[in-house]
């Protein structure tokens, strides 16, 4: 994962919970990053099958034929 706030790189498991709950909500999905705190929403589903997708079929840059 990659801040938006500050472009610290980190894993999942290194990023801190937004929140430990509140009143409203037990769990937000939100994730802090380790470095500024920034708190922002997790990859959606959607994203991981994207990034799935052009892993697996979309050619990487730099790696064409000549």
């Amino acid at each position: 994962m990659k801040c938006a706030l500050c472009g610290f790189e980190f894993e999942k498991d290194e990023a801190g919970e937004a929140c430990k709950g509140c009143s409203f909500f037990h769990s937000c999905g939100l994730i802090r990053c380790p470095r500024c705190g920034y708190e922002f929403p997790g990859e959606s589903s959607l994203e991981r099958l994207i990034k799935k997708w052009r892993s697996k079929y979309v050619e990487p840059k730099g790696g064409g034929n000549p």
